[in-house]
């Protein structure tokens, strides 16, 4: 178990799955230049690209973040049993990542916030699991922080007639139990959980997207869900991936997070990096650059 330390508070990474070789990277990122990957190619293996296969290779994981105050859990990784067909790596999956949780301290019900950077399937799956045959809320005396934007967006009753099906399954499965229990709090703008942590939009990737930038004891960190899925992204930030939703957004937003890390000496933490998972963002004549930080 990696846990790493900012001032005070500690990060725990909580792992859902990782090292299955991933998309080769022309299916995963547009505009991708295989030159960029060629020259990084040395160090990338294994933990971030499998040559044999010339695919990349991703991690999911949460962030379990423990305050003097707060208990939390940054993004639900793809969660076990659910419906996904069309992505096969979540499909009706058993993954013992409850156990790993509690491994890290943390039982479900020390759990006194999730936040989800957005609700794609694998950053919502875990907020609910089935119980008497039924989703019903994992951290039951958690609340929930949602994106108004991104819910809204995602809700199929704010949408009559306009069927999306996947969207649909995912919120009914991984949303909905959470509303309708009452333990969802919608955010509009920017949110301070207290003075050491700040939600803020960063949409791009979905229309509701968010971030949570840290700062504690003269140091900092920005948890950056799928602002970024690659470490090569650092090096390519015009590159989107296949899932990006708002491409000019996208972009825009992965310059201003890796700016921010860079000007500030904020780690970034990311939520499908390879091993070691965290990084130090710093700008050279040639653009952005990645130093990975061993937990410790």
């Amino acid at each position: 178990m990696s846990t790493w330390h900012i001032g005070a508070i500690t990060v725990t990474r909580v792992e859902e799955q990782f090292g299955n070789p991933n998309y080769p990277p022309e299916q995963y990122f547009t505009g991708f230049e295989r030159e960029v990957l060629e020259r990084h190619r040395h160090w990338l293996a294994p933990n971030h690209y499998a040559p044999e296969t010339d695919r990349l290779v991703t991690s999911v994981h949460s962030w379990l973040i423990r305050t003097p105050r707060h208990t939390i859990l940054l993004d639900c990784c793809g969660g076990n049993h659910k419906h996904r067909p069309w992505l096969p790596r979540f499909h009706q999956q058993d993954r013992p990542f409850l156990s790993r949780l509690r491994e890290a301290g943390a039982a479900p019900e020390d759990i006194d916030m999730v936040l989800c950077t957005h609700l794609h399937e694998d950053h919502s799956g875990w907020n609910t699991h089935l119980k008497d045959g039924r989703w019903v809320p994992t951290f039951p005396n958690a609340k929930y922080l949602f994106s108004k934007k991104e819910n809204d967006y995602w809700d199929p009753a704010q949408h009559p007639g306009d069927e999306h099906p996947v969207r649909n399954v995912v919120y009914r499965d991984s949303v909905l139990p959470v509303i309708e229990s009452g333990q969802a709090t919608l955010l509009e703008g920017a949110h301070a959980i207290d003075d050491s942590m700040l939600i803020e939009p960063a949409s791009g990737h979905t229309p509701g997207h968010v971030l949570l930038k840290m700062s504690q004891g003269g140091e900092r960190a920005v948890f950056s869900g799928d602002i970024m899925h690659h470490v090569l992204q650092v090096y390519a930030p015009h590159w989107n991936s296949r899932f990006c939703e708002l491409p000019q957004e996208a972009r825009a937003t992965r310059k201003r997070v890796l700016e921010h890390c860079a000007e500030q000496g904020a780690l970034l933490f990311p939520a499908h990096f390879g091993a070691p998972f965290v990084a130090a963002i710093s700008v050279s004549a040639s653009g952005f650059e990645a130093r990975f930080v061993e937990a410790g």
